[in-house]
């Protein structure tokens, strides 16, 4: 068994409707639902590991979505947010279409060997049913709940 998605996606890091239209700005605000549910998170931080990871490729991998993620030595766990944009974001994807949702993965350095079973289970996600009604959820208690049914 590894970690659930409702483990690392609290309610309250489920932003239903982003205000940012660009990366720099839903990272940001990904990043302070984060550190509202973990505030002992640093945000200058844990914004730079992630800007550093993308720097390498845009985690803009799959049609719609975006998995921003990085090592972040200031948690000994794996915590996260998600994000919903009705309008779209200029992420600059692979693909170059506007991105609807974006799941921010930060991971611990001694936790970093459930990131590859967690994107995987995101992936595994993205391809079924659930994930249109995590795209029309709500509220973020709904897309919780969906999350938690995952295993």
């Amino acid at each position: 068994m590894g970690i659930l998605l409702s483990e690392i996606f609290n309610a309250r890091s489920i932003v239903l409707n982003l205000s940012g239209a660009t990366k720099e700005a839903v990272f940001a605000e990904l990043a302070d639902a984060i550190t509202a549910v973990r505030p002992e998170c640093d945000q200058s931080e844990m914004l730079a590991a992630l800007w550093e990871r993308e720097k390498k490729m845009s985690t803009g991998i799959v049609p719609g979505v975006a998995i921003p993620h990085a090592i972040y030595r200031g948690i000994n766990s794996v915590v996260g947010a998600i994000g919903i944009s009705k309008s779209g974001i200029d992420y600059g994807a692979l693909d170059n279409s506007p991105v609807h949702v974006v799941f921010m993965l930060l991971m611990g350095e001694f936790v970093q060997e459930n990131h590859v079973r967690v994107l995987n289970q995101i992936f595994t996600l993205v391809q079924t049913e659930a994930f249109e009604l995590i795209k029309t959820a709500k509220t973020p208690q709904d897309i919780h709940a969906l999350l938690s049914q995952i295993h």
